[in-house]
């Protein structure tokens, strides 16, 4: 057995079933046979314009990188594309979230410093401020029907792609990198440093093929489509997606360059007969819900739908499994850092609250003395060893901290909190930091109770989580006042939105007359979460 590249893999499946369907997004189809041209002339565009790798893997410490990164600050058409074109060129690609302020994007660029930048053209307008960063040689606009205008200096993909045709002879290496674009401890971005290999075996249902007639035995058969409606800019929904993609599956994407619309979604599951479709939690699954109530919709070909990224309410669980009873009910865990960890299987009148570990998934006691066995009485910490991360980039403290080495493995810890049942399923508790997920978005509360407390009317301010029937979690805001100081929710919320993306503003604002604070100074959060539940709206 070997390791492979993605873009090998990928090539080895377009050379079996070339004329198959691989994508469907908006109006745009593409087979395996069209995007394996596609990102093959991407990758020699790029090499000839001399991206690439510079050092190699082996003169390197875990959290460097070697290669030249390329930033991808794009929707889900063509997405799937760049980062194999990327890959095949031996440069890193980086997800870039959309929804964030041209701020925290900048914020973001800084720390990345990509030489490359991928764009879809309305989103170019929306950071027009920050684009190019000072580290870019190259912005490349990608067609998504709108009228706005080109960045300065910036290339048609459709001129790139026409640019490519010249081979560049690059040959891939299973230890280059993907980089996936996480938040830090106080809302500062980190960049997981994936090696392609690793993460092919861990998250996207790959493995160490003997040679392409694996492969190609493997694809030859086909499914049902997958329809993956998340943006493939956050992990989840690029596992997904890579996971259909790389096993020969067509894979509907949802096009998120429009607002979520629960009618065209189920109209395209109809349309396109798909056989497994994914979203991320209570922000999907509560409109999605309440729509297919409305119906009625032909989801015959349906048989399973997966959730992840953020948890989804059990009513709405309930619901979709009374209105689709032919369906499995799929609840995906994992974190950037983790990959895929595990999963629980709900159908008919079986429901599950626990998740089956995949290969290489531990629970590490609270002192990191070693690793529980199942029914062991203990909360511990959720992690992982053998096909993990390197490490954070730039960043050999993080990376020491929650990469380390316990009794001997090198393993990843994930910061959330779990135990293992007796039958060696794990159940979970939840996040050890201040981490609220909202709508399938992590949001570091710090990070807002600084944009806060910057309000000329606020002496002081904490932030916090509380269940949302919408989001899962929403945003609370306790706000005390400087003396003779006067304001209200829309104000705040205005400047909110001025610095943070949408969704990191508080739903909710509770003036109080003081912020409680700890002895230390710290910040009492049991105080705040407490208030914020008895300030609650009653639900009817």
């Amino acid at each position: 057995m070997s390791e492979w590249t993605i873009g090998a893999v990928f090539d080895a499946i377009a050379d079996v079933v070339p004329d198959r369907l691989m994508t469907v997004c908006g109006d745009r189809r593409s087979t395996f046979a069209q995007t394996a041209d596609r990102t093959r002339r991407l990758a020699n565009f790029l090499a000839a314009k001399g991206f690439g790798a510079h050092r190699e893997r082996d003169n390197l410490e875990r959290w460097e990188c070697g290669q030249d990164r390329v930033a991808l600050i794009m929707h889900n058409d063509l997405y799937a594309d760049m980062v194999i074109g990327c890959l095949k060129a031996r440069t890193v690609p980086v997800n870039f979230n959309y929804n964030y302020t041209p701020r925290e994007l900048g914020e973001l660029l800084d720390y990345v410093q990509p030489r490359v930048v991928i764009y879809h053209r309305s989103l170019g307008t929306k950071f027009a401020d920050v684009l190019p960063p000072d580290s870019a040689d190259l912005l490349v606009s990608v067609d998504d029907g709108s009228t706005d205008q080109e960045l300065p200096g910036a290339v048609r993909l459709d001129d790139v792609l026409a640019q490519g045709d010249t081979d560049q002879g690059v040959t891939g290496s299973p230890d280059d990198l993907l980089m996936i674009c996480t938040g830090g401890t106080t809302g500062r971005p980190k960049g997981v440093l994936w090696r392609q290999s690793d993460i092919y075996v861990s998250s996207m249902v790959g493995a160490d093929h003997e040679s392409a007639n694996e492969i190609h035995d493997k694809v030859r058969g086909c499914g049902p489509a997958w329809f993956a409606v998340s943006p493939l800019m956050h992990a989840a929904g690029m596992w997904t997606a890579f996971s259909a993609v790389m096993s020969g599956t067509p894979v509907v994407l949802y096009d998120t360059s429009k607002k979520l619309d629960p009618q065209s979604v189920w109209e395209t599951a109809e349309r396109e007969k798909v056989g497994m479709m994914t979203m991320v939690g209570d922000a999907y699954a509560a409109p999605l819900v309440a729509e297919l109530r409305r119906g009625p919709y032909d989801l015959s070909s349906l048989y399973g739908i997966g959730t992840g990224g953020a948890a989804t309410n059990p009513r709405y669980q309930q619901a979709l499994l009374e209105l689709l009873p032919q369906i499995t009910l799929i609840n995906g865990y994992g974190s950037s850092e983790t990959g895929n960890v595990g999963f629980g299987r709900s159908s008919g009148d079986t429901r599950t609250d626990t998740f089956t570990l995949r290969e290489g998934a531990l629970v590490l006691s609270e002192d990191y003395s070693h690793f529980l066995a199942p029914g062991e009485q203990e909360v511990g910490w959720v992690a992982r060893e053998g096909r993990i991360p390197l490490g954070y980039f730039n960043d050999p403290e993080a990376t020491r901290k929650t990469f380390p080495e316990v009794a001997g493995r090198r393993v990843v810890v994930s910061g959330d909190r779990a135990g293992l049942e007796s039958d060696g399923t794990l159940r979970l508790f939840g996040r050890d930091s201040l981490v609220v997920n909202t709508g399938g978005e992590k949001v570091f509360v710090e990070e807002v109770e600084e944009v806060l407390r910057a309000h000329p009317a606020i002496a002081d301010a904490l932030v916090v989580g509380r269940p949302s029937e919408r989001w899962g979690e929403e945003l609370v805001a306790l706000v005390e006042l400087r003396d003779e100081a006067s304001t209200g929710r829309e104000p705040l919320q205005t400047h909110c939105r001025a610095q943070l993306a949408r969704f990191k503003v508080p739903k909710e604002f509770i003036f109080v007359e003081h912020v409680q604070r700890l002895g230390n100074g710290k910040a009492d959060y049991r105080w705040a979460k407490r208030l914020a539940h008895e300030k609650a709206p009653i639900s009817k």
